[in-house]
């Protein structure tokens, strides 16, 4: 079994990170069985949101009573104190926790710093001393912000999309969090449903042994998969090597990660689905993307007003609008 420390925390877990991100769309009967099997078969990190709806109170539903054998990983979306304090204290209570192993600062705008105009991470501090928490982190889509935390030596643990179609730019600030002995927890690991295979995907980030991939669960057999490599490490070997080259050469680029961020859409596109549809359909049996429901969603991107919504909230910089006109011409030629 792979383990991996994070940094300087000293939390020291196996290479299998919970991410609780899509439970909230199961009952809480399916959650509970996946994240007790989780925690029975070796997975102590479980990483959730303030913002990820009902996940954190599920997790307590299900792992209450083991609450001092896992490690459980949350975040405030916001940056400023008040609401803070109010996502700290709602998490704690959803949670059914005293204390929350890592709190992250969710994504935001900038890098909060003590001092600065915010007052956040003065905030962080406190909660800190107080023991409501006990390592500070912060989830980052933007890499100028992930350094700049990196450098700032305020940050335990930085939350960052990696994955192999990681730039080398992304893969520099991997050698960098080691150096500063930080840990990572690698989110999109399978690159929002781009990365088909899971083997390869672990074998890739198994070769670093600061980062923990977060692996977004929702079904029983997602969950036995990565079980399954916790005693037969897939190894980075010439076939993975292959399978990895080959989704680099048709992905890496500028592509959507599916993050989110973009949304809501004004013409109501769906558009971490749409604006991926081509990539989705030529790497799977389209049969499926071709179903009624999927042509109506892809149709509404004829709707496109071009607002700027999701480009100004892309993480990522991306001419969204464009994907999605390019997405729905190659979408076409499928129908």
């Amino acid at each position: 079994m792979d383990y991996v420390t994070l940094g300087s925390t000293g939390i020291t877990v196996n290479k299998n990170g919970f991410g609780a991100l899509p439970i909230q769309r199961i009952s809480d009967k399916e959650s509970t069985l996946i994240l007790k099997k989780a925690y029975q078969n070796g997975i102590t990190f479980f990483d959730t949101a303030r913002m990820y709806s009902n996940s954190e109170g599920k997790i307590n539903l299900a792992l209450g009573d083991v609450r001092d054998k896992i490690y459980i990983a949350t975040k405030a979306a916001t940056v400023e104190v008040k609401v803070f304090w109010e996502h700290l204290e709602t998490s704690l209570e959803e949670l059914g926790t005293d204390y929350i192993d890592i709190y992250q600062f969710h994504n935001p705008p900038f890098c909060p710093k003590p001092g600065d105009e915010s007052g956040v991470y003065d905030a962080m501090l406190e909660a800190k001393v107080s023991g409501k928490i006990r390592h500070i982190g912060i989830t980052c889509h933007k890499l100028d912000i992930a350094i700049e935390a990196t450098k700032s030596g305020l940050y335990e643990t930085i939350q960052y999309p990696i994955s192999y179609l990681s730039t080398q730019d992304e893969l520099d600030f991997v050698k960098l969090c080691k150096e500063k002995n930080i840990g990572i927890l690698a989110m999109k690991a399978l690159s929002g449903g781009l990365i088909g295979d899971s083997a390869a995907a672990y074998a890739f980030l198994a070769q670093y042994d600061n980062v923990l991939p977060i692996w977004g669960i929702q079904r029983e057999n997602e969950l036995d998969e990565f079980l399954s490599y916790q005693d037969s490490p897939p190894a980075l070997d010439k076939k993975v090597k292959q399978v990895i080259e080959k989704d680099q050469k048709e992905l890496s680029g500028n592509f959507c990660r599916g993050c989110g961020y973009c949304m809501p859409c004004p013409a109501n596109i769906v558009i971490p689905i749409c604006a991926r549809m081509s990539l989705f359909i030529k790497r799977a049996p389209p049969s499926f993307y071709l179903m009624e429901e999927w042509k109506e969603s892809m149709k509404r991107i004829k709707e496109c007003t071009n607002c700027g919504h999701c480009t100004r909230n892309c993480p990522y910089d991306l001419d969204t609008p464009r994907l999605l006109r390019e997405s729905w011409e190659d979408y076409k030629g499928f129908m």
